[in-house]
């Protein structure tokens, strides 16, 4: 199994409950209801780490992507009642790709003009600044989906890793992790957790099954 170069290690920041990347059709059907808060809250849950990601690779501060974040579920919420999916035009990932870029470029665009706005003189006053506006940081088109790709992966790698947590005991997680993601011989890993060599074999080989096929499904309902 490759291992991956970028993992949450604070496991505790997930959310508690036991979510999952919601398929197109039982996703879009809840929140076409902006009444339905679980459907929200698990939509929220699920996909707020990325897009602040995304925002953040964009070159954002951490409150600008805040910001985003907000705007973003701002946004859906207002459109999402009379919204329609249409899967031949592209897949889920693919249309939340589209609505994140979006906002973010939309927030880029109100962050600038704000700015001439605090920089614009009186007619009275004489301006030392240069009429020029210093550009807010932001990735082109081709890099920043290059960034939600990334992301995109992460995130549901780490969903697949969090769905763990009820199939598998907290001590054989943490092998897998160490073993397989962190890259610690398995040697190393049974003596920094005090456990056989044998005992490492098999979580890591239980796990890995489970988190492949876990992978393996997330991808079928969201790509």
């Amino acid at each position: 199994m490759a291992a991956y170069s970028r993992w949450d290690s604070d496991m505790t920041i997930e959310p508690s409950s036991d979510t999952v990347l919601p398929t197109r059709q039982s996703l879009l059907s809840r929140l076409r209801d902006w009444q339905n808060q679980d459907g929200w809250r698990k939509f929220f849950d699920t996909y707020w780490r990325l897009i602040y990601n995304v925002a953040r690779k964009s070159g954002l501060a951490d409150a600008q992507a805040q910001d985003v974040v907000q705007n973003t579920f701002i946004y859906l919420s207002r459109r999402m009642p009379n919204f329609h999916y249409d899967p031949a035009r592209g897949s889920f990932k693919s249309w939340l790709r589209v609505v994140t870029r979006s906002r973010i470029h939309v927030y880029l665009r109100q962050q600038k003009a704000d700015e001439k706005f605090r920089r614009e003189p009186l007619p009275s006053a004489k301006s030392q600044e240069t009429d020029g506006l210093e550009e807010i940081p932001a990735l082109a088109g081709d890099a920043l989906d290059e960034v939600w790709q990334r992301e995109w992966e992460e995130n549901l790698l780490n969903t697949a890793l969090h769905r763990l947590r009820s199939k598998v005991s907290s001590q054989q997680l943490l092998i897998f992790r160490l073993a397989t993601l962190g890259d610690l011989p398995l040697i190393q890993v049974a003596k920094k957790l005090g456990v056989s060599l044998a005992q490492v074999y098999l979580a890591r080989h239980r796990v890995g099954k489970l988190f492949n096929t876990e992978v393996l499904r997330l991808r079928r309902e969201t790509e």
